[in-house]
């Protein structure tokens, strides 16, 4: 049943704009014409079996517009990326997109998946555009230049991972006991000065100190949890480009030609 709902979606789906990909999470559907077809990277790599089974499909519309639209046939939802097509639609294009979808999909929630400022993915989205663009990837007619631009993202990613080991193992070794010793000379450093008539007071700068040492290590430590956060989603942006080319060469070598179903 989720199979042929899904491919009922993607059909009208395609009379809203060109499908270009299609990534696929633990569902199997036929496509309107011959797209690449690939996982879905972010829940395949983290082994969610709560997760319902989704598709989602990279989608051009009139204006030229690039758009991510996932469907979950289960719970009847459709939900707009706009982290994966960050710098590829207006304003505009989106709110008109959300109209369409709401109109032709009555029966559907529709939501948006926005950019996390915590989780660094604006500045994920902008250092993988200072490489290769999504467009480059879905659309461009350079194949093997847009592959030595997926490969220096790569490259990027495995180095930030890199730098990431060497902040975490910091944290991890060096940060703990600066912190014991930093707590230890600013207990003594208080206590020799003669402040002994108002301990409530020194006692509370004691732990203010301590406190503010505390965070900071705290703030580095987070530091580096978040750079490998940011270059897994570097990498696993990079492989995912990679597997829509590798796709699209594919397609090409086949014969099956690479133009989607156009509006």
């Amino acid at each position: 049943m989720s199979r042929e709902a899904t491919t009922e979606f993607f059909t009208a789906l395609s009379e809203l704009g060109t499908i270009l990909c299609v990534k696929l999470y633990r569902i199997d559907v036929d496509t309107p014409a011959p797209v690449p077809r690939l996982p879905c990277l972010d829940h395949e790599a983290m082994l969610h079996e709560a997760i319902d089974p989704h598709a989602a499909a990279y989608v051009k519309d009139a204006t030229g517009d690039l758009h991510e639209i996932v469907y979950v046939p289960s719970s009847q939802r459709i939900d707009v990326d706009t982290v994966s097509t960050f710098g590829e639609r207006s304003p505009a294009s989106h709110a008109r997109l959300l109209a369409e979808l709401k109109s032709r999909f009555p029966s559907c929630s529709i939501s948006e998946i926005r950019p996390s400022w915590i989780r660094g993915e604006p500045r994920v989205a902008k250092a993988c555009r200072s490489q290769v663009t999504l467009r480059d990837v879905l659309l461009g007619d350079d194949l093997d230049r847009t592959e030595v631009s997926i490969d220096r993202l790569q490259t990027i990613s495995v180095l930030m991972e890199k730098q990431s080991r060497v902040t975490s193992w910091g944290a991890r070794t060096v940060m703990t006991p600066l912190l014991a010793v930093a707590g230890f000379i600013s207990y003594e450093v208080l206590a020799s000065l003669n402040l002994s008539d108002d301990y409530q007071w020194v006692a509370s700068l004691r732990y203010v100190v301590v406190g503010l040492l505390g965070g900071y290590f705290l703030y580095y430590g987070l530091r580096a949890v978040q750079l490998t956060e940011m270059a897994n989603r570097m990498w696993k942006r990079s492989a995912e480009y990679g597997l829509i080319l590798s796709e699209r060469r594919r397609l090409r070598a086949s014969g099956a030609g690479e133009a989607p179903l156009s509006p």
